[in-house]
Order: structure tokens, then C-alpha cells, then sequence
């Protein structure tokens, strides 16, 4: 039942692929394939026949048409007009003054862990899950120190 499927979808194939014609590689920059030449053509172009291998067509992408929307706030250059960017630099400001209001509250809490955490707990009877313990805390809060700092540069960063 499925050859009797298959057998008519393998003539159409081949059928296709002979309706295609010869392809031919013709030399000289670009190099040039095509199925357009007749034979005389071909050879006297100095073009060779390709058979038994498939080609694979890729076309290069068209280079963006500019929308008259983005030209509006564009200058010649590309550049961002003045008031673009500073709409783009106070939203920039906004999201790191969040991000930074986030991190000195980590710190914060990371230092009252550790300020409370002096203390040995009744699981710690080996000093050094102690000592560990003790260094995960302090590695956080110098973690968070070096957060809020980083912040406070890109803020610093961004023109007023």
C-alpha cells in the first residue's frame, strides 16, 4: 500500500528534477551559476555543467529601508536627536536608581545577618562550620558593598 503511495511522488520528483536543465558553474568574480545558457553558450564562456550535486541558493538580505518614523528622530548621521536621549538617559536613570534602592536594602539586610550571625549556634559545635558560615556572610555583604557601588558609578555615568 505504501510503495503504491510513494511510486507516483518519486516520478514527480524525478520529473522535476529533469525539468530543471542543466546547471552550469561559470568562472570570473562572482562566479556564476545558472541553468540559462544554452551548451554553446556554456562553453564558450568557459563554464563547467554541475551534476549529481545539490545547489543551494541563498540570497543576501536587502539592506533596511529607514521608516520615515525613525527619520524624524534621527539626524543625517544616525544619530539620536537631543530630546530622544534624554528621554532614553532619564528612564536609564530610573531603572538604576531602583536597581540601587534594591541593593542597599540587600546590603543592609546582609549586615544585620552578619551582625546577628556572631554569635555560635547550637548546630556549630565544630568551629569551623562556624568559621564558614561566618565567611559566606561576610563574602555576601562585601558582594552587596561592591553591587551598590557599581551602581552608583553607572549613575554617575549618565549626564544630567
Amino acid at each position: 500500500m505504501l510503495n503504491r503511495l510513494l511510486a507516483p511522488l518519486l516520478v514527480l520528483a524525478s520529473l522535476g528534477v529533469q525539468a530543471q536543465g542543466t546547471v552550469y558553474r561559470c568562472p570570473g568574480p562572482p562566479v556564476l551559476y545558472t541553468d540559462a545558457l544554452s551548451a554553446k553558450e556554456a562553453q564558450e564562456k568557459g563554464c563547467r555543467t554541475i551534476e549529481g550535486s545539490p545547489i543551494t541558493v541563498v540570497q543576501t538580505p536587502r539592506p533596511r529601508s529607514s521608516a520615515p518614523a525613525a527619520e524624524g528622530s534621527r539626524g543625517a548621521e544616525g544619530r539620536v536627536d537631543a530630546g530622544q536621549q534624554r528621554v532614553r538617559d532619564d528612564e536609564r536613570r530610573r531603572v538604576l536608581q531602583t536597581e540601587l534602592r534594591q541593593a542597599e536594602e540587600r546590603l543592609a539586610s546582609a549586615q544585620r545577618e552578619f551582625s546577628a550571625g556572631q554569635e555560635r549556634r547550637g548546630d556549630e559545635r565544630n568551629y569551623q562550620k562556624y568559621l564558614d558560615r561566618m565567611a559566606e556572610l561576610k563574602d555576601n555583604v562585601s558582594r552587596f558593598e561592591a553591587d551598590v557601588q557599581a551602581l552608583k558609578r553607572e549613575i554617575a555615568k549618565i549626564p544630567s
